[in-house]
């Protein structure tokens, strides 16, 4: 058995030798990865990226990526390809293929069918002068000096580059599509970092209830409001207007200070000039708000009339946080 300090070498090898790759990497970007990135951009088809074995995997990964960054993207195994579903391929499409060695079977099968369709053929692979290195349209050099594995055999140091060369590709596409962070977020509806572009305040405040009190309220009805609407707050207003808020912590502060409190009202113990928010405001302002003055909740508003609370359990629901 290995002691702590020998696996926390292994592990910082690792880390080291996949970095070097990666770094090297920038050196093989050159005139040809920016054709091959225009003749993605100019083609009025879909990106089809194939490979085979540990390639395969990352072709997925590149694939999801191209898609939801607005290139729209097909994976097609090499294996599978050869044995029916060449016919994912369009007139129009761009096929990628990824290979360490460029020199597969199922590759050196596979590229001259692509070929004859007359599809443009873009490699990634660490031999630029391998089969699909010669053959391929565009060859975006993937090389690697070794893998991390000890017997320099396991795929990860070359899939690692295969990755980054594909965020790469995606990333220029980003660029020349002018793609934004609300085209992100109309492609990414259901997840935390689209949330964080499309979702507003509005969104949040219409969940909850809508406590609120006049300023002449009695303190025992302010404290039946905030049980009731379940927010640990009520809003103070006045002629619809906020005016000021009351929260648990008030309550609470206000029994220290008296025993006759239920002579007191609204006013007597309200803060006066809460933090509000926009009600068309982006619920990530929500947060920032809540984080820099140390509240759990903020009072809505709209046009200048009251439309309810956003509580940090919204956001946390919501996957914001």
């Amino acid at each position: 058995m290995k002691s702590p300090q020998e696996i926390i070498n292994i592990a910082k090898s690792t880390i080291d030798t996949e970095s070097q790759a990666i770094a090297r990497l920038s050196d093989f970007v050159n005139e040809e990865f920016a054709h091959a990135v225009s003749a993605i951009f100019n083609s009025s088809g879909r990106v089809i990226i194939t490979g085979i074995g540990k390639s395969a995997n990352i072709a997925t990964k590149i694939v999801a990526t191209l898609n939801s960054t607005g290139t729209p993207a097909i994976f097609m195994h090499a294996a599978d390809a050869i044995h029916g579903d060449l016919g994912t391929i369009q007139k129009e499409d761009t096929v990628i293929c990824i290979s360490k060695s460029g020199n597969t079977p199922e590759i050196k099968v596979l590229v001259p069918l692509i070929k004859a369709m007359g599809n443009t053929l873009i490699a990634i692979t660490g031999n630029i002068t391998s089969f699909l290195g010669k053959q391929a349209d565009f060859v975006l050099n993937a090389y690697v000096e070794k893998e991390a594995c000890p017997n320099n055999l396991a795929p990860t140091a070359s899939t690692t580059a295969q990755l980054v060369i594909g965020d790469a590709l995606a990333m220029c596409l980003l660029d020349l599509h002018g793609f934004s962070s609300k085209d992100f977020a109309r492609f990414h509806p259901g997840g935390s970092l689209g949330k964080q572009l499309y979702m507003r305040v509005r969104d949040l405040t219409a969940l909850n209830a809508k406590p609120q009190v006049s300023p002449e309220t009695d303190v025992k009805d302010v404290i039946v409001e905030i049980t009731e609407k379940m927010l640990g707050v009520t809003a103070v207003i006045q002629d619809d207007k906020i005016v000021g808020i009351i929260t648990d912590g008030d309550l609470r502060r206000m029994l220290t200070r008296t025993d006759n409190f239920m002579t007191l009202k609204a006013k007597d113990i309200m803060t006066k000039n809460p933090k509000i928010i926009d009600n068309n405001a982006m619920a990530v302002k929500a947060i920032k708000m809540m984080d820099d003055n140390g509240i759990t909740q903020l009072l809505a508003h709209e046009n200048g009339g009251y439309r309810g609370v956003v509580h940090i359990h919204n956001l946390t629901k919501e996957g914001i946080i």
